[in-house]
């Protein structure tokens, strides 16, 4: 089951001073960008976050973040007086005001606020860790369905692919034909006796180069294992990649030795289905 590297998880925590919020968002990527936002007091988790993070999600650009909205009356900011006391003493030699404008101004200055570093409670901390595990489920839910939206686009495409190939198949006999006919006329057009036998050499050698029944079993073949691959149980967006990559290859080759109009039109359809699954592959995991 292939996934989407596209996804979102959030999970909320009621705490008894405290609501933690938890939100989880990926996009496609090459490989695992992952960053992080949290409050400073959460940082010193942060290594074990990425850790856990980077197993279950594999690849893509993914941003974390942690909020915490105090709710109770404790808060670890105190207003440090014996500082803001100073400040007012000395604004008043500066300035005029009343207390309370000459309190505004110095409750900005430096040190007039104490931030206390609260330690952190491993009992809180496991609830915390408990809503960052079900984030990630959430988003891995939401990478699934994404994936299984993907999964049904590229089977239509392949199946396009395939029907094309048909196509080029039951074409390939009449092309043939009219590549001996256009040799013949032009060997006729010349008005000269010629050696059957060098003609028929000759015949052999541009059939050869014109002939594509390799390339054709040969995209058979990847269309067939792209749709294997597909039902594996890791999503593996970099395979599939590699797949379309040989499909591509076989496509332009059935198109530069078909010197057919009608084959390449058909040659023009397939790489047009193509485009359009690589486009998706760029998502997937």
């Amino acid at each position: 089951m292939i996934q989407s590297m596209t996804g979102y998880g959030k999970s909320v925590l009621q705490l008894p001073t405290k609501k933690i919020s938890i939100e989880i968002k990926s996009l496609n990527s090459k490989n695992l960008d992952l960053n992080t936002r949290m409050p400073s007091m959460y940082r010193e988790k942060e290594l074990a976050i990425r850790k856990l993070i980077s197993s279950e999600l594999v690849r893509g650009k993914v941003d974390f973040s942690l909020y915490m909205e105090i709710t109770g009356e404790e808060t670890s900011t105190q207003i440090n007086k014996t500082v803001v006391k100073q400040y007012i003493k000395q604004l008043r030699e500066v300035v005029d005001g009343d207390d309370t404008e000459l309190l505004k101004m110095a409750i900005r200055l430096p040190d007039a606020l104490t931030t206390e570093r609260d330690e952190i409670d491993e009992d809180e901390w496991k609830e915390i860790s408990g809503a960052i595990d079900s984030s990630i489920e959430k988003i891995q839910l939401y990478r699934l369905d994404e994936g299984k939206s993907l999964e049904a686009d590229f089977k239509d495409r392949v199946a396009n692919i395939s029907r094309l190939l048909d196509d080029v198949i039951e074409m390939d006999p009449d092309r043939i034909d009219g590549v001996r006919e256009r040799l013949a006329k032009g060997i006729a057009d010349i008005k000269e006796k010629v050696d059957e036998n060098r003609f028929e050499q000759e015949l052999v050698y541009y059939i050869e180069k014109f002939d594509i029944t390799e390339e054709k079993v040969r995209l058979k073949n990847h269309l067939d294992y792209f749709q294997k691959a597909l039902k594996s149980e890791d999503s593996n967006g970099k395979k599939l990649g590699f797949i379309s990559q040989e499909m591509g290859r076989e496509i332009n080759t059935i198109g530069s030795k078909s010197n057919h109009a009608p084959m390449q039109k058909l040659v023009v359809q397939m790489k047009d289905e193509l485009e359009k699954i690589k486009e998706q592959l760029l998502n997937v995991l």
